[in-house]
């Protein structure tokens, strides 16, 4: 098992008969974009196979922009040619499991195939049901989730950490999507040797940084290096135990975000993350990230203080009186403008940017989530005038705009 590198052809009829193969297909995704290319159609596909009244059908959803769309082929040439209808399509990446080894290939920009098989630690069974619960990229008996406190011995989530569980699912699962969408193009493709770093900041007690780890090596296996900073040494001596329990190799550096050191071998982040990192520690993230030119940023805000009390002081533009003169209104209109003005300043940075929801509100009201990949493209001016007249406008001053070296700190009348 290894890396080898094929024509583009010969590569993509190996990942062909990989998917129509309806007995030993666990899933597979196609994602990305081939360099030199137009953007395919759909911004990634899964497939799998279902068992229905009609017999084995291969089951196609595609998503575009704003939503998913499923077909089921049945198998032979409707299935084939549904997969064919895929890989004519100039994605950069697939990633295809079966019940025995997981394989990837990424399309370089001479438009050969790299590709990269790995054997199974035990063989996997395909759920083949059509109307399944949600697929959950960690089950609740994972060894993780019993070792982080989130399931108990017989392997169920707890009631009192059910909606910890969904956070940490839904962001590794926007995760898991956000690298085999850059892989080949903004990341890297990693090796064993020179593995993927990851750095979580504000890791607290590791439950991104754990699920993580064991979803990225053990369901996609890529090979990952993880390291996470936090204020308290308590945290930091946490995970390294943890760590040493489910033997991972992992560092936790205690400091703050915007001063902590990396180890020197990670000096170059190629993913940061920051879950609910406290209202200016998230432009702390940011402002860390953008200076490690990582090339993807995830982060779910916290609360967004620092700006809502900058709209209690400053005069309200004409005519948006009403958005402020009610407190829970100037809050909520505090947090959108905080989170407008992060992406703004992060499109101005190079960075491609999606603002999303990556959690029900139910489970928690802080469920934005700021995706920044980044691109290298120069700032536009059109932006930046429509970020100076908004800044301006409102009197306010972001405090990602300071740690860029973008603005002067706000006075403190």
């Amino acid at each position: 098992m290894g890396s080898s590198t094929e024509s583009l052809a010969e590569g993509l009829a190996r990942v062909r008969a990989q998917l129509l193969d309806p007995d030993a297909l666990v899933r597979g995704l196609a994602s990305g974009r081939q360099r030199g290319q137009q953007e395919p159609q759909w911004r990634r596909a899964e497939l799998r196979w279902v068992d229905l009244k009609a017999g084995r059908h291969l089951q196609v959803t595609a998503y575009d922009a704003t939503q998913a769309h499923t077909a089921n082929h049945a198998v032979g040439e409707d299935a084939g040619a549904a997969v064919d209808a895929l890989l004519a399509e100039p994605f950069g990446n697939w990633h295809v499991e079966t019940t025995t080894q997981v394989h990837q290939l990424r399309v370089t920009k001479k438009r050969d195939a790299i590709t990269h098989t790995s054997d199974r630690a035990e063989v996997v069974a395909a759920e083949r049901a059509h109307d399944r619960e949600k697929e959950r990229l960690l089950p609740g008996d994972d060894p993780v989730l019993a070792a982080l406190g989130l399931a108990d011995a017989q392997g169920r989530i707890k009631p009192s950490r059910q909606a910890k569980y969904r956070q940490v699912e839904e962001f590794v699962r926007i995760l898991d999507a956000s690298i085999s969408d850059a892989l080949g193009n903004q990341l890297r493709t990693p090796t064993a040797d020179d593995p993927l770093r990851i750095v979580d900041l504000g890791c607290g007690n590791g439950y991104l940084t754990f699920a993580a780890h064991r979803y990225l090596t053990e369901q996609r296996g890529l090979p990952v290096r993880l390291i996470g900073i936090d204020v308290k040494e308590q945290s930091a001596e946490h995970n390294r135990a943890l760590a040493a329990e489910l033997g991972i190799v992992a560092d936790f550096v205690v400091g703050t975000i915007d001063g902590a050191t990396l180890p020197e071998r990670d000096q170059r982040p190629d993913v940061v993350l920051a879950l609910h990192a406290c209202d200016t520690a998230t432009d702390e993230a940011l402002a860390r990230a953008v200076g490690w030119q990582a090339p993807l940023v995830l982060a779910a805000p916290c609360c967004h203080h620092d700006l809502a009390a900058q709209l209690r002081k400053a005069p309200t533009p004409v005519p948006y009186s009403s958005l402020t003169r009610h407190g829970i209104l100037r809050e909520r209109f505090a947090d959108t403008l905080t989170d407008a003005l992060r992406e703004m300043l992060l499109r101005l940075q190079g960075y491609r940017v999606d603002v999303m929801q990556f959690v029900e509100s139910q489970h928690t009201p802080r469920n934005t989530l700021l995706r920044a990949v980044r691109t290298g493209a120069a700032p536009d001016r059109a932006l930046l005038e429509e970020y100076d007249d908004l800044v301006a406008s409102w009197a306010v001053t972001p405090r990602l705009a300071v740690l860029l070296g973008r603005a002067d700190p706000p006075s403190a009348g």
